[in-house]
């Protein structure tokens, strides 16, 4: 598989580009600015962009995509129960950011349980609502892209659109702590860390 990671965007998303290396079809995982530096390296690396992924709808997490369907023609993916937050700039926040608005109504619809195939690489959604109400977790390989569900020694905020602390807690523990193996944790701010370290460690679980 193919792996970069670009901190991008007002508060320094970690945007992940993955890619399958035959066929170099790629997805963006939360691409929250900085789409001209997205698109440099997706063609640098000679990769074609099939698809954008969004863990959530938060306007940090979603700078970029404009201009990627403007660069690119791929669809956007977003759980369902984020959809209405991604169309209204008021509600994701972008409105309030020192970046443009976005106003995004063309999205496809995710689910729990759905895969997503890009030449041989593969994408689990795991729905982990709480930070937003559709807040998702996508699983590749032995790897998991939390977006702001869960951190490296934290667990997202859920004083914002649709946050639920109780959820956000039930989530962590009924989808993710139960995933029988180690998984590396990629989340949608700060340093990387393990499943492992997260069920030892983490003060919040």
């Amino acid at each position: 598989m193919i792996f970069h990671k670009l901190e991008v965007g007002v508060y320094g998303v970690n945007a992940y580009i993955l890619g399958d290396e035959e066929t170099k079809e790629a997805v963006v995982i939360d691409p929250g600015g900085s789409s001209d530096e997205i698109s440099s390296l997706l063609r640098k690396e000679k990769l074609t962009l099939q698809a954008i992924l969004l863990t959530h709808a938060h306007g940090d997490h979603i700078g970029g995509v404009l201009g990627l369907v403007k660069d690119w023609k791929a669809p956007v993916f977003v759980h369902k129960k984020d959809l209405y937050i991604l169309q209204d700039a008021d509600l994701n926040y972008s409105s309030r950011l020192p970046m443009n608005a976005v106003n995004f109504s063309g999205a496809k619809v995710l689910k729990h349980g759905d895969l997503l195939k890009y030449g041989k690489l593969e994408i689990k959604v795991i729905h982990t609502p709480g930070h937003s109400p559709g807040g998702t977790t996508f699983q590749v390989e032995d790897h998991l892209f939390t977006g702001d569900t869960l951190f490296k020694g934290s667990i997202g905020r859920t004083d914002l659109e649709g946050g639920n602390h109780k959820q956000l807690l039930n989530a962590i523990k009924d989808k993710l702590l139960v995933l029988k193996k180690d998984y590396q944790v990629h989340p949608g701010h700060g340093p990387q860390t393990t499943l492992e370290e997260e069920r030892r460690n983490n003060p919040f679980l």
